[in-house]
C-alpha cells in the first residue's frame, strides 16, 4: 500500500519538523498510538517504539529514522507485522513563516490475515495521519526566534581608554597657608578632651574696658574774708 500526502503550512518548517521528531508525545494527540518510547535520539538518528491499538488492530513497532532538520526525516521498519514499512517527511521551507510539507508512507502487512482484518482500519489511519500532525502544530505555540543582535561590520571596535597614574611631584605642590589664614586653635574642653564631633573653638580676644572721660574735679572754696 503506497499512500502519498502533501499540505502547504502558514507555520515554519523548524515547528512542524520538531513536532514531527517528537515521537514521545505522539499519544497525546494520535489516538491510535497508545504508548510511545524512545529508544535512541542524536542529532541525525531517532529510534522509537511505538503501540498501535485502534479499531481491533493491537501490535508493536519499532522504526529508526534517519533525521536532518528541519527538512527531512526517513522512516525504516526495525521490528513489526510488516513485510515492508518504509517512509519519509520531507519538509520545504516557503518563507520564514511558512512551509510545504510531504509525506510518503509504503508497507505492505507480513501475512494475510493481518492485511484482512487491520488493512482497512491502518489505510484510513495512514490517510489521516498527516492531518492529525498539521492540526496538532497549528494548535502548538511556535517558541519564538532568539534574536541575534551584531554591530556593523564597519563599526570599529571599542577599546578600553588606559589611565595613567603619575606620583605627585612635591615640587608642584600648593604652597602652605599663611599664618593668618591658617586652622584656627583647637581648645580642650571637658578637662582638657577635644571631642571629635565638636567644632572647634576660636580664641576671642579680650575687649578693651571702654574709654571715659576722667571725673570734673570739684572746685576749690573761696577763703573766708579777713
Amino acid at each position: 500500500m503506497i499512500v502519498r500526502r502533501t499540505a502547504l503550512l502558514p507555520l515554519p518548517a523548524e515547528h512542524l519538523y520538531d513536532i514531527i521528531e517528537a515521537a514521545e508525545n505522539y499519544p497525546r494527540f494520535l489516538p491510535w498510538c497508545a504508548g510511545a518510547h524512545i529508544v535512541f535520539r542524536d542529532d541525525s538518528m531517532v529510534s522509537a517504539d511505538l503501540r498501535v491499538k485502534w479499531g481491533g488492530m493491537n501490535f508493536e513497532m519499532r522504526t529508526r529514522n534517519p533525521k536532518r532538520r528541519p527538512g527531512y526525516m526517513a522512516i525504516h521498519l526495525e521490528r513489526g507485522p510488516f513485510k515492508r514499512f518504509e517512509g519519509e517527511w520531507l519538509l520545504t521551507a516557503l518563507s520564514p513563516e511558512a512551509c510545504k510539507v510531504a509525506f510518503n508512507l509504503d508497507y505492505e502487512f507480513d501475512s494475510g490475515l493481518m492485511t484482512r482484518v487491520a488493512g482497512p482500519v491502518f489505510k484510513r489511519l495512514t490517510d489521516t495521519m498527516v492531518e492529525a500532525f498539521i492540526q496538532h502544530a497549528l494548535a502548538t505555540p511556535v517558541a519564538a526566534a532568539p534574536v541575534m543582535v551584531s554591530a556593523p561590520a564597519d563599526a570599529a571596535p571599542v577599546l578600553p581608554v588606559p589611565i595613567e597614574v603619575r606620583p605627585i611631584d612635591t615640587a608642584e605642590a600648593p604652597a602652605p597657608l599663611p599664618p593668618a589664614e591658617a586652622a584656627a586653635e583647637v581648645l580642650p574642653v571637658d578637662g582638657g578632651e577635644t571631642k571629635a564631633d565638636e567644632a572647634p573653638v576660636v580664641p576671642v580676644p579680650a575687649a578693651a574696658p571702654p574709654q571715659t572721660d576722667p571725673p570734673e574735679a570739684a572746685p576749690t572754696p573761696a577763703p573766708p574774708p579777713a
